[in-house]
């Protein structure tokens, strides 16, 4: 067989297996969006109940604040991006007035709650600026899908204050510093103020032009926990980007690093920095793929230690759900961006593993956690941090990005010249 055929019958092969993908990706979309169609809206009182058993049954009547924003964007998202998504009762759905009546607290802050009760009435307060992001980002959705103004005006105000918050004056969180406390920087929030930007830059000229600063200092504060002479992405550093000291300092998370990088490949595209994209793929793609993948039992570790001590969270070997959806969504995307095959095979590893493994073909949606070798530890689909988010916009983003893989016209190969028989002129 010459090269010119085989090279040409590798590359229907591979098209053959992302079509594939795509059709299993796409249905298992409509599987677990039907689960929360059917079991977590609330008919009486509004907004989605998130604490469901494995069946669907409510066993919790609390609803929490940063899910019923995710699940307002998601139902927002679908709408506006997947025709067979386009229907009314998503819409009305997400349009419910819950979110927007009862997340806030009153004023004269801008603080939301945390934790609700099924009607309304305030629980629990963070104080974290992770409510009011995900408010920010289901209002601006609910414009973009409705067109109605006073969503983005919500949703401009929230981020107005969140960056104020960050930025400039962290007393309105209501988090005393103490003396002894390190001044320590998440990783989590310049993450969440740099999606912010995407979300609210990808339909609006005039805030992409205004966050474009903001959106290159939370990229340079992400960077700077790749520590260890680019050998470890760690979670927590100081504020000028040094390590920490203890397990503060050495904690890492492999599922957030993946994250991450996704979240700064988007931003190397709008920016257009080839150089800066290949950094993030070795350090948020490579890196903690290569440390944080059980080389026993496969899958992600959850928490690791950057010395090799046992981490003290008592989950940190085991697998959930949300590292490996952001790991797909990493690993497709670097891959689309790059067309390094070595990314394509990993999508397709932890693919494999996560639809194995997470997936409940009995009841619908995904398992959130289990144990190190694989087996369900929880039974519920969804609770006070799992809900309908981490899957479905997974889904939904790997099925975007392998129709457009498809749609790419396939590469002709160079033909292989016949070399001359010997003697001949």
């Amino acid at each position: 067989m010459s090269k010119g055929l085989r090279a040409r019958q590798d590359m229907e092969k591979e098209r053959e297996t992302l079509q594939a993908w795509k059709e299993r990706v796409g249905q298992e979309l409509d599987r677990v969006v039907a689960f929360w169609m059917e079991h977590s809206h609330d008919q009486e009182h509004g907004g989605f109940f998130t604490c469901l058993g494995r069946e669907g049954r409510v066993y919790d009547d609390l609803k929490y604040v940063w899910l019923q924003g995710r699940q307002v964007w998601m139902y927002c998202r679908l709408y506006r991006t997947f025709q067979r998504f386009h229907h009314s009762q998503l819409l009305n759905a997400a349009k419910g007035e819950f979110l927007l009546r009862y997340a806030r607290l009153a004023p004269p802050g801008k603080k939301c709650a945390f934790v609700l009760t099924r009607d309304g009435r305030p629980v629990k307060v963070q104080r974290t600026i992770f409510s009011e992001c995900f408010y920010t980002m289901a209002m601006n959705e609910l414009w973009r899908a409705t067109g109605e103004v006073r969503y983005q005006t919500e949703a401009v105000e929230m981020m107005d204050q969140i960056v104020h918050w960050v930025r400039e004056d962290a007393s309105g969180l209501g988090r005393p510093q103490l003396q002894g406390a390190p001044t320590a920087e998440p990783m989590a929030v310049p993450m969440m103020l740099l999606n912010l930007v995407e979300q609210l830059g990808e339909a609006d000229e005039e805030l992409a032009g205004k966050y474009t600063e903001l959106g290159d200092w939370c990229a340079q504060r992400i960077l700077q926990h790749v520590q260890r002479d680019g050998q470890a992405v760690l979670e927590n550093v100081s504020e000028d980007g040094k390590e920490l000291s203890g397990c503060l300092g050495r904690q890492q998370n492999p599922g957030h690093a993946l994250e991450a990088g996704w979240f700064l490949l988007r931003h190397c595209i709008r920016k257009g920095d080839p150089e800066l994209r290949a950094h993030v793929i070795d350090k948020f793609l490579l890196l903690p793929f290569r440390s944080g993948w059980d080389p026993d039992h496969g899958g992600l570790f959850y928490f690791q230690d950057a010395d090799d001590f046992c981490p003290t969270q008592l989950e940190w070997a085991m697998k959930l759900w949300w590292p490996h959806s952001e790991a797909m969504i990493a690993f497709l995307m670097g891959y689309s961006e790059s067309g390094d095959p070595v990314l394509l095979r990993l999508f397709y590893q932890v693919a494999e593993y996560t639809f194995r493994q997470f997936r409940d073909p009995e009841y619908g949606e995904w398992f959130g956690y289990l144990s190190r070798e694989g087996k369900v530890a929880l039974s519920i689909k969804g609770g006070p941090f799992k809900g309908c988010f981490h899957v479905p916009r997974c889904l939904a983003m790997c099925e975007e990005m392998l129709g457009a893989l498809l749609s790419r016209p396939a590469p002709t190969p160079t033909p292989v010249p016949t070399p001359a028989r010997r003697g001949a002129e």
